[in-house]
């Protein structure tokens, strides 16, 4: 039987391992099962490092939501410059040129052309009586057809940088 310094050191070694991302679930299993010690003690220890992985756990999801937020911050900043920098080129005529360092294009969004829905749907264009059928509605006018409760509205448009 192991005196209780070595159970200590034992069950650390373990820890470490667990800690350890890209430890080997079956080496830490194998490690486990192979420190002698009474059940009690065995618990203790377990107890221990069930407490200790679940405490680095719940640090590590609280830091990623202050990383998630302060990514947020980012965000909107970035937005902020690319939009400053859209109405700027829209304003002097210039949706296209390249520098030593990027190319700039102001360039139509890709996709389905957005569809606005302006009044009543009639039920042919809709899927059940709650939902509009967006699909035919937006065929019908991409065909020609004059629709007096739907039209497509113009593509947006973004700033690509490369």
């Amino acid at each position: 039987m192991s005196n209780l310094y070595q159970l200590e050191n034992n069950y650390k070694s373990v820890f470490d391992m667990l800690c350890d991302e890209d430890a080997d679930e079956q080496m830490i299993e194998d490690t486990l099962e192979s420190i002698e010690g009474e059940i009690e003690d065995k618990a203790d220890s377990y107890a221990k490092i069930i407490k200790e992985l679940e405490s680095k756990r719940d640090a590590r999801k609280l830091e990623a939501i202050r990383l998630t937020e302060s990514s947020k911050v980012f965000d909107n900043r970035i937005n902020s410059l690319k939009q400053n920098l859209y109405k700027t080129l829209k304003e002097i005529g210039k949706p296209k040129f390249t520098t030593n360092l990027f190319s700039f294009t102001i360039a139509k969004n890709g996709g389905k052309q957005p569809l606005k829905i302006d009044g009543e749907v009639p039920e042919e264009y809709t899927k059940t009586k709650i939902e509009n059928d967006n699909e035919k509605i937006r065929q019908a006018l991409e065909n020609g057809e004059e629709l007096s409760f739907a039209h497509l509205e113009e593509r947006g448009e973004t700033l690509r940088i490369k």
